[in-house]
């Protein structure tokens, strides 16, 4: 009798790690799904604005805008978005900086907007289409390349820094310190359980989603840590973070900021994820122009 309760307990142990391990494998690849795609937005081209394409390293087809200044400095910015957003949204920064003399190329991120692209790599990949656009700049005409960023675009900016020295100088708003953490603190937030059980499954399901990630569809997304690449950049780096950021919260810069001496941060009081230039028009543009200006 004693054995015969043994192993109905045995077995139902086992079908319940089962159960589990198969449950949480799906929820990774599910996370993993989601993650790589986003809704597509598109938007009409300003009236002074030409439509530049590209061809990636993995011929996916891209797309920006160039907009050329009347009074031109010959320096030149490209301006990256973050997910789920498109060129549509990273544009309203290119005034101020035609206003001072620059040309902007305003590109949709790989898998957004018009840009082809079977997923979002989160750096991955973008930070050679960044490469890739600074090229087309340098045929341009321009002579010193600058980068503003904005959460995705901000962390692909660094990681590109890291590959070559591209930029005369970033400026880098409310990027991702590090995917693995970045990843596990949003589903974290999603999950209404004690800290404890959250952090747990959290990594759990994050972990079993780089994982498929990784054997699926051959991204090794483990390498994607813009704090190793900002700590390996010569490339000056102010970076900005909202002190009201519930996205990506603040100590992601403070980290990034600490792993690399030459480095500015900005911590800017009641501003929102991205919102340092709502929260502060006027000390934005000084602080972000007078960066480009010094280097």
């Amino acid at each position: 009798m004693i054995v015969t309760r043994i192993a109905r307990a045995a077995l139902a142990g086992a079908v319940i790690f089962i159960a589990s391990t198969l449950f949480l494998a799906f929820a990774g690849a599910v996370f993993c799904a989601g993650t790589l795609h986003v809704s597509k937005n598109f938007v009409s081209a300003p009236p002074n604005a030409t439509t530049i394409t590209l061809v990636a390293g993995d011929k996916a087809n891209l797309s920006a805008w160039w907009l050329q200044s009347f009074k031109p400095n010959g320096n030149c910015i490209i301006v990256l978005h973050g997910i789920g957003d498109s060129r549509g949204g990273s544009v309203r920064f290119a005034p101020m900086f035609l206003d001072h003399g620059y040309a902007v190329l305003v590109p949709d991120s790989r898998a957004h907007g018009a840009s082809e692209g079977k997923y979002i790599t989160y750096g991955l990949l973008e930070k050679y289409d960044v490469i890739a656009w600074t090229d087309w700049m340098r045929s341009a005409g321009c002579h010193n390349i600058y980068g503003l960023g904005e959460s995705l675009g901000a962390s692909v900016l660094i990681q590109a820094a890291s590959v070559q020295p591209i930029f005369a100088a970033i400026v880098a708003e409310c990027a991702f310190a590090d995917l693995r953490d970045t990843a596990d603190f949003r589903v974290r937030q999603m999950l209404r359980m004690p800290a404890w059980v959250a952090v747990l499954l959290a990594k759990m399901v994050v972990g079993n989603g780089m994982l498929y990630a990784d054997l699926v569809d051959g991204l090794s997304f483990w390498e994607v840590s813009p704090l190793r690449s900002i700590a390996a950049a010569v490339t000056p780096i102010l970076l900005i973070h909202g002190l009201s950021d519930l996205r990506t919260p603040p100590y992601n810069s403070e980290k990034l900021a600490s792993a690399n001496p030459q480095n500015q941060l900005w911590l800017v009081p009641r501003a929102l994820h991205t919102g340092a230039m709502a929260a502060e028009p006027d000390e934005f543009r000084r602080r972000v122009l007078g960066w480009f200006a010094e280097h």
